[in-house]
């Protein structure tokens, strides 16, 4: 059974508790917005297009690693535009009845923000074809030799896809979006203002180099960056005063067993079993789910992105292989590595 990881890119079960927080440190525009500079270029040149033209900006697909602000930039462009946002998610949408629902309450220039795009359903897709290319609905009314099909009309609406898996996108979807852009992962120096600026909304103070430090675990990822700095908040409060600074942030991530990579025990014990297995020899991607014991879907969403970032691991035509830098980073023994935690 999965360990539940600090530093996991997935929105926590328990977030839900937390969501008035999280969405107050959501930035509401590109001003605000850190980070993706190519990204925000691109989006605002489409922006100032289409409200000078008065209509709805063409329809966007937003794909990477999570964590990385593709729901939070749907919301920005909606901000942006002036206009309404409806957030659902492909598994959300179980029925072509349900996406009729949605599309047929919308209004005109409204943006329909769809998370992980990739889970729709084949039925559901083939609805959202004619909607998003020509804005009509077409459904079937009764059941045998007296179905027909109505065509309604739609609202010109919009369209943002978010998704993690760009190439489980069938064609056809792929091609109606006139936008497709991808998130990369941030720098260290991007990831310390997004801190210091959720140590602001958070009435928290915070020292510019325990800021630092903190970038430096997050593993370029926003949401891993306020996750952590919440919790290095709750250790503070509770063993300090409650300023954030260089010996507290140390010591709330050791606790945590962050090392000075952003690698937590669950990345380690990954490289350490395919070091101990199979040396530097390649590993198919089921075996090192099986080696440690996660589905192989969250090795390649979850821990792969990061590792293969940094250099720890990397892929060739046999499998997976730790890399010299991966094997020097774990290859030692336990009291060496939790010394590099400290």
């Amino acid at each position: 059974m999965a360990i539940e990881r600090i530093i996991d890119t997935s929105l926590h079960a328990d977030d839900s508790a937390e969501e008035v927080i999280e969405v107050t440190l959501r930035p509401t525009s590109f001003a605000d917005y850190t980070g993706q500079e190519r990204l925000k270029k691109n989006l605002k040149l489409a922006i100032d297009a289409a409200k000078q033209r008065s209509e709805p900006i063409d329809h966007v697909l937003l794909y990477g690693p999570p964590g990385l602000g593709k729901t939070t930039m749907a919301s920005v462009i909606a901000h942006e535009m002036g206009t309404n946002i409806r957030v659902t998610s492909g598994p959300a949408i179980e029925r072509a009845g349900d996406l009729a629902s949605i599309l047929t309450n919308l209004n005109d220039g409204d943006i329909l923000f769809i998370d992980e795009i990739h889970r729709l359903g084949r039925t559901v897709e083939e609805v959202l074809y004619s909607a998003m290319e020509d804005f009509k609905l077409d459904i079937m009314i009764g059941k045998g030799p007296a179905a027909r099909s109505v065509r309604l009309d739609l609202p010109k609406f919009t369209v943002i896809g978010a998704t993690t898996r760009t190439g489980v996108l069938s064609a056809p979807l792929r091609d109606r979006f006139g936008l497709i852009h991808r998130l990369e992962f941030y720098t260290p120096a991007e990831i310390t203002r997004i801190i210091i600026r959720a140590a602001n909304i958070l009435d928290s103070t915070i020292h510019p180099e325990a800021a630092e430090l903190l970038s430096t675990r997050a593993r370029l990822t926003p949401r891993i960056a306020n996750r952590l700095l919440k919790r290095v908040r709750d250790y503070a409060d509770v063993n300090g005063d409650g300023i954030i600074d260089v010996p507290t942030t140390k010591a709330a991530l050791l606790l945590l067993e962050i090392d000075e990579s952003g690698l937590d025990p669950g990345d380690r014990n990954l490289l350490i079993s395919m070091i101990d297995n199979y040396g530097s020899n390649p590993v198919g991607l089921n075996t090192i789910a099986a080696l440690t014991g996660d589905e192989a879907t969250t090795i390649e969403d979850f821990y792969e992105p990061y590792l293969l970032q940094i250099g720890f691991i990397e892929r060739t035509p046999r499998g997976r292989r730790v890399t010299a830098k991966g094997y020097k980073h774990v290859g030692k023994t336990s009291s060496e590595i939790q010394e590099k935690l400290i």
